[in-house]
C-alpha cells in the first residue's frame, strides 16, 4: 500500500506523536483519518511504531482499519500482536472479511486465536472456514436480516431495529418462512412506506435470485455485475438461507480474479509484489520457464529436422524469427480476447462458434495482408519470385492457423474445466512457432525443386 491520500506533514506528525508518546494526540488525529488511510499510515511503519499504535487503540478501532490491509500485508500484523488482542481484533470484524484474514495465517495460529476468542465469534468463523475456497460460501456474510413472510411490518420494523446494527446491509431484506427457507424479497423503503398492519408476505417480491453455497465466486461475482445487484442471498441445497455476498465482497474477487488471470497470462504462478525478494520473484516465474525451455527444444529439434533444406537454401533462416515472431503476436491477440470473453461470459455456445468464424476470417485477411507485403519485399530484395512466395504463403497459413489456436486453446480448456488464463502468452507463443515452423519447412521441402 502506498501514501497516496495523507499529506506528508499530517503523516510526519503522526509518527511524532507515537514517537513522543502522546497518546491522546494521536487517538484525535489517527482516528479522524478515513480508515483505509489509517490503513495507508499503519502498514508504512516500523514494528516498533505499530506495537505502541496497539496499545492507543482498542480492538474494535484496531478491525476498522485491519480490513484495508492487502492480504499479502496482513500476516505478519497477526504475528506480532499479542494473542489475546488479536482475537478480540477478529471477533471485532465481519464475519466474512475475519475468515479473509484468518485464511492467511498458519493452521496453528488460527486454532490458537478460535481458542482465545468467545464461542460465539468463533463458532460462526469455523461455520465459515468450513466451505471451500473462492466459493460463494467461504466470501459470504452471516451478518445479516432475514424477516419472516408471517409477521407485520410493525413487528418487522422493531426487529430491524434491534438487528440492523450488526448487519452489513439492510437496503434489501430476504424474506424466509418458519423453516429458513428463502421466499422472497423487500426492500426498506417498502417497509417504510407501507401500512403498519400489512404482512411482510404482501409486500414481498417471489422473485428473488439466489446462489448456491458451493457456487465458484467468479460465477457469483458475473452474477451481480450482471443484474447490479447490491448483494446476493446464498442457500443449501435444500434452500435454507445461509448468508449474503455483498457488493464491496465482489469488488474484491473481482480484482483478486484479475490479478490471478494477468499473472497466468504472464506466465507467472503469481502475481509478483514490490516487497518480493529476488528469491520468491525467480520462484514464482521459474515453473512456466522450464515448461517452455522445453517446448523450445522442440522447437529446436524440428528446425534439426529439416537440416538439408537449410544446406541446400541456407537463406530459409532467414525467415525463421519473422514467421515465429508473427505467429506468436497474432496468437497471442486472439487469446487476450477469447479469454476475456470466457472470463466475463460473453460467449454462449453460439457465441464461441462466431468468435471462432470471426477469428479465422480475421486470420486470413491479416494474412493475405501480409502475405502479399512480404512476398513482394522477399522478391525485391531477394531476386527470387519462388522464395517470395513461399515465404509469403507460409505467413497466410500461419497467421489463420496461430489465431485459431489462440482462440481455440483457452475454449478447449474452458470446457475440461480449466482456468483458461493457464493458457499464457508464452504458452501459445511457444506452440504457435511450433506451427510456424512446421508449415514453413513443410512448404519449403515440397517445392524444393523452384528453390534450388
Amino acid at each position: 500500500m502506498e501514501n497516496n491520500n495523507i499529506e506528508p506533514f499530517i503523516w510526519d506528525d503522526l509518527q511524532t506523536l507515537v514517537t513522543n508518546d502522546q497518546m491522546a494526540l494521536f487517538r484525535e488525529g489517527f482516528l479522524d483519518r478515513h480508515p483505509y488511510d489509517q490503513a495507508l499510515f499503519f502498514i508504512q511503519q516500523p514494528k516498533a511504531i505499530r506495537l505502541q499504535i496497539y496499545t492507543y487503540l482498542s480492538p474494535e478501532e484496531t478491525a476498522n482499519f485491519i480490513e484495508h490491509i492487502e492480504a499479502d500485508d496482513i500476516k505478519p500484523l497477526f504475528t506480532e500482536m499479542d494473542p489475546r488482542f488479536a482475537a478480540m481484533v477478529i471477533a471485532e470484524m465481519a464475519t466474512d472479511d475475519a475468515v479473509d484474514i484468518l485464511n492467511e495465517l498458519e493452521k496453528d495460529v488460527v486454532v490458537s486465536l478460535l481458542t482465545i476468542m468467545d464461542n460465539k465469534n468463533a463458532d460462526e468463523i469455523k461455520e465459515l472456514l468450513h466451505y471451500e475456497e473462492k466459493t460463494a460460501g467461504s466470501i459470504m456474510t452471516t451478518e445479516f436480516v432475514a424477516v419472516y413472510q408471517s409477521k407485520t411490518v410493525q413487528e418487522t420494523m422493531q426487529y430491524l431495529k434491534a438487528e440492523a446494527p450488526e448487519a452489513e446491509t439492510i437496503y434489501y431484506l430476504y424474506v424466509v418462512d418458519e423453516d429458513k427457507h428463502l421466499v422472497g424479497v423487500v426492500s426498506l423503503r417498502d417497509l417504510i412506506v407501507a401500512d403498519q398492519d400489512v404482512q411482510v408476505s404482501d409486500l414481498m417480491s417471489e422473485k428473488v435470485l439466489s446462489v448456491s453455497v458451493a457456487k465458484d465466486q467468479e460465477d457469483v461475482a458475473q452474477m451481480i455485475r450482471d443484474y447490479d445487484f447490491l448483494a446476493l442471498p446464498v442457500v443449501d441445497f435444500q434452500n435454507h438461507l445461509l448468508g449474503i455476498i455483498t457488493v464491496d465482497d465482489i469488488l474484491d474477487v473481482m480484482d483478486e480474479e484479475a490479478s490471478d488471470d494477468y499473472s497466468k497470462l504472464a506466465g507467472v504462478a503469481d502475481v509478483d509484489r514490490p516487497k518480493d525478494s529476488a528469491l520468491i520473484s525467480a520462484k514464482k516465474r521459474l515453473p512456466w520457464l522450464i515448461i517452455l525451455l522445453f517446448l523450445g527444444m522442440l522447437t529446436a529439434s524440428l528446425i534439426g529436422q529439416f537440416e538439408d533444406a537449410l544446406e541446400q537454401v541456407a537463406v530459409l533462416a532467414i525467415f525463421i524469427p519473422l514467421l515465429a515472431g508473427m505467429a506468436g503476436n497474432t496468437g497471442t491477440q486472439a487469446l487476450a480476447v477469447a479469454v476475456r470473453g470466457l472470463s466475463t461470459g460473453d460467449y454462449g455456445q453460439q457465441g464461441k462458434m462466431k468468435l471462432m468464424v470471426r477469428e479465422a476470417a480475421t486470420g486470413l485477411i491479416n494474412g493475405v495482408v501480409c502475405g502479399a507485403l512480404l512476398t513482394t519485399i522477399v522478391f525485391f530484395w531477394q531476386d527470387d519470385i519462388y522464395l517470395g512466395l513461399l515465404v509469403g504463403f507460409s505467413i497466410m497459413v500461419t497467421l489463420v492457423v496461430a489465431t485459431l489456436a489462440g482462440a481455440l486453446v483457452p475454449m478447449i480448456m474452458h470446457k475440461l474445466k480449466i482456468d483458461p488464463a493457464v493458457a499464457s502468452g508464452p504458452f501459445i507463443t511457444t506452440i504457435n512457432d511450433i506451427i510456424s515452423i512446421l508449415i514453413y519447412f513443410g512448404l519449403a521441402t515440397a517445392f524444393m525443386q523452384y528453390l534450388t
